[in-house]
C-alpha cells in the first residue's frame, strides 16, 4: 500500500491531491453555455467520492475507462454538503502499475493460516466417498487458488478478496460447534456442506479491477453451478475407486448446496428438506448477518448519532452501543439474597 496516498474516508474539503483512483463510472455533460465537463465516481478500497472535470473534451473523455485506473491533480471542495472531488487534469494509468489492494478490499486474515486451518476441520470427516470427493477439489490447483481469491458477495457479506474463504471457515467452525449440540446429525455430511455450499462463487463472482459478476455468475448462479461440479467431482471418484460414489449421499450434498438460501425469493431452487439442511441454512446466515451488522456499526458516519444509517438487506437501523462495557459497578456490591441468584 502507497503510504503517501489518501483514501477516500480520509478526505475532506480543501485538500490538493495528486494521486491514483479506481473510476467506477462517467458521463459527458454539457453546460449552458455549451462547454463540455466530465462527471465520474472516484473510488479506492474505503469508498467512493464524486468528481468533476470542466472544460474537458470528448478525447479526455474517451481516454477515460470504468473500472480502470487514473491518475488525478486536483482539490477537494464542499458542494452543497457533501464532499466532491474537482479534477483539474488526468491520465489513465495501467494497472499493472498499481497496488491493487489499495483498490479493492482484502481479508484481513492470513489467507494460507485460513486455508490451513478448513483443511483441518475437514480432515474430521470419516466418510470415505466425501473424502474422496473433497480431495478432488483441494487437490485442484486451480479451484484452490480460485477459492483463496474469491469475495463471497459483491456487497452484502464479505465483499472482499478472500471473503469466500473467511466466510466458509467460519460455517465451518460454526458447524464444528454445534455438532456436539444435536448428535443425530450427519457430521460428515454437515462439514461436507459448510465447504461446497459456496464454492460456486469461485466462477460466479470476479475481483479484478472491481468485484462484479461474471457471465457465468449472472446467467448460471453459484448455487447451480455446484450443484452440476459436484456431480462430476462425484463421477470421476466413482471412476478411479472400486466401488461408485452412493447416489443418495450425491443427492443429500447436492440438496444441502440447493437449498442454503433458505426460501426461494432468496434464491433457493429447494428449501431445506433434512436436518442437516436447516442447519447449514441458519449457520450461513447467522455469518453473514454478524458481518453485516458489525460492518455498519464499525462504519456508520455520524458518531454522534446512536443508530446507524436504515440497512434495506437488514430492514432495520442498529443500534451501536450493544458491545460496549456495562457501566461501572457500585464501589460496595449489594449482598446476595437468601435462596436465590443475585
Amino acid at each position: 500500500m502507497n503510504e503517501m496516498r489518501l483514501f477516500v474516508n480520509q478526505l475532506v474539503p480543501g485538500q490538493t491531491l495528486d494521486q491514483i483512483f479506481l473510476v467506477r463510472d462517467k458521463d459527458l455533460r454539457t453546460t449552458k453555455t455549451g462547454d463540455l465537463f466530465i462527471l465520474c465516481t472516484l473510488a479506492d478500497k474505503t469508498g467512493t467520492v464524486p468528481a468533476r472535470m470542466w472544460q474537458a473534451s470528448q478525447a479526455i473523455f474517451n481516454s477515460i475507462a470504468v473500472d480502470g485506473f487514473l491518475h488525478v491533480k486536483g482539490r477537494t471542495e464542499d458542494y452543497r454538503g457533501s464532499l466532491q472531488f474537482i479534477i483539474d487534469a488526468c491520465r489513465p494509468v495501467p494497472s499493472e502499475k498499481v497496488e491493487i489492494a489499495d483498490f479493492l478490499p482484502v481479508t484481513t486474515g492470513n489467507t494460507e493460516e485460513m486455508w490451513s486451518e478448513l483443511l483441518e476441520i475437514l480432515r474430521a470427516v470419516r466418510d470415505k466417498h466425501l473424502r474422496l470427493l473433497i480431495k478432488k477439489f483441494v487437490e485442484d490447483k486451480e479451484f484452490v487458488a480460485a477459492f483463496k481469491r474469491a469475495p463471497a458477495a459483491v456487497q452484502l457479506h464479505h465483499p472482499f478478496i478472500g471473503g469466500l474463504l473467511e466466510h466458509t471457515l467460519n460455517v465451518a467452525r460454526l458447524v464444528r460447534a454445534v455438532l456436539p449440540l444435536y448428535p443425530q446429525l450427519n457430521a460428515d455430511l454437515l462439514l461436507a456442506g459448510a465447504f461446497f455450499h459456496d464454492c460456486g462463487k469461485t466462477a460466479e463472482l470476479s475481483a479484478g479491477t472491481s468485484i462484479n459478476y461474471t457471465e457465468c455468475g449472472q446467467l448460471v448462479g453459484h448455487i447451480n453451478l455446484a450443484t452440476v461440479w459436484l456431480a462430476r467431482r462425484a463421477e470421476e471418484v466413482s471412476q478411479d475407486s472400486p466401488e461408485p460414489f452412493p447416489p443418495r449421499l450425491l443427492s443429500l450434498l447436492q440438496h444441502l448446496v440447493l437449498s442454503h438460501h433458505g426460501e426461494h425469493e432468496y434464491g433457493s431452487p429447494k428449501l431445506p428438506a433434512i436436518p442437516e439442511a436447516f442447519v447449514l441454512h441458519y449457520l450461513d446466515n447467522l455469518d453473514a448477518k454478524v458481518f453485516m451488522t458489525l460492518r455498519d456499526i464499525q462504519n456508520d458516519p455520524d458518531p454522534k448519532n446512536a443508530f446507524t444509517q436504515y440497512n434495506r438487506a437488514l430492514e432495520t437501523r442498529l443500534f451501536k452501543f450493544s458491545t460496549e462495557p456495562p457501566a461501572a459497578q457500585a464501589e460496595t456490591p449489594p449482598k446476595p439474597r437468601k435462596g436465590g441468584l443475585d
